[in-house]
């Protein structure tokens, strides 16, 4: 497993400065300039096409900017060893796609991958985490399934055990609880919540919902038309002003003693 951040002596995860990026001459991002920190699970909020995704795979090395700078730990992303990111890094994607056959178990086990040696096999060590992945995600009882026969939400949880096995620093979400029932998305958010708090595993998220973000996220970057309009502390970014200006919505922000978070309500402005 990675060394914990703490014996890394770094306070900065990312530091992007000026990095711009789109597709076929659309610019999808421009100007971001951000620091991502370690301690805090940081949530990744805006309208759709505002770049989240894209901000997520550059984070993860899977694209690369066309301007600008990405550090990651205090080094240049693009000079970071494949393996080596991977051993640091885990993604969950937005659509988590496997075409073969494979088990779940097996899906599970390509999480070790970047730890073993070639043509290694995993070890009974290796086999028990596999065990703990899936039964944390809920779905040990699915191990000798086919991939290809789970639903949406089944395969969503097969990618986070995935990820969950490869034992990274830092853990990248994108839209994981989308095809998830209420119940198995706050299960999985805490899940994650836990493994940030006690096994300091550092966490940013792209998410949708604003009441999930402001439950699981200490810290929020608001996102539209590709540039980021702010970024803090969720209590202090989370407000009317700031959704009224990303999503065109107007929208109350109060505390919540069952939550014990803030929640967010919203309606369309009144002159429409």
């Amino acid at each position: 497993m990675a060394p914990p951040l703490s014996e890394r002596n770094t306070e900065n995860l990312w530091s992007l400065t000026g990095v711009h990026f789109g597709y076929n001459g659309t610019p999808v991002l421009r100007d971001v300039s951000l620091k991502l920190r370690a301690g805090q699970c940081t949530g990744i909020l805006g309208p759709n096409g505002s770049g989240k995704t894209t901000l997520l795979d550059l984070l993860a090395g899977l694209q690369t900017p066309q301007a600008g700078t990405i550090e990651f730990l205090g080094r240049p992303l693009a000079t970071w060893p494949k393996k080596q990111l991977a051993r640091l890094l885990a993604l969950v994607p937005q659509d988590f796609m496997v075409r073969f056959g494979f088990s779940v178990r097996e899906v599970v086990e390509m999480g070790l991958h970047p730890h073993l040696h070639r043509f290694a096999t995993p070890s009974e060590a290796d086999r028990a985490l596999i065990d703990r992945a899936l039964a944390a995600t809920g779905i040990a009882a699915l191990a000798d399934r086919p991939v290809t026969r789970l639903s949406g939400g089944e395969k969503q949880r097969v990618a986070v055990a995935r990820a969950l096995a490869q034992q990274p620093t830092v853990l990248l979400l994108d839209e994981a609880t989308s095809n998830l029932d209420i119940h198995h998305s706050l299960e999985l958010l805490h899940l994650i919540r836990d493994r940030f708090e006690r096994q300091a595993m550092q966490v940013v998220a792209v998410m949708h919902d604003l009441n999930l973000a402001a439950f699981f996220c200490d810290h929020l970057i608001f996102l539209k038309e590709g540039q980021v309009i702010c970024q803090g502390p969720t209590e202090e970014v989370l407000t009317p002003a700031t959704i009224g200006t990303v999503y065109g919505v107007e929208a109350e922000v109060t505390a919540n003693a069952f939550t014990n978070c803030r929640q967010v309500s919203f309606r369309l402005p009144a002159a429409l």
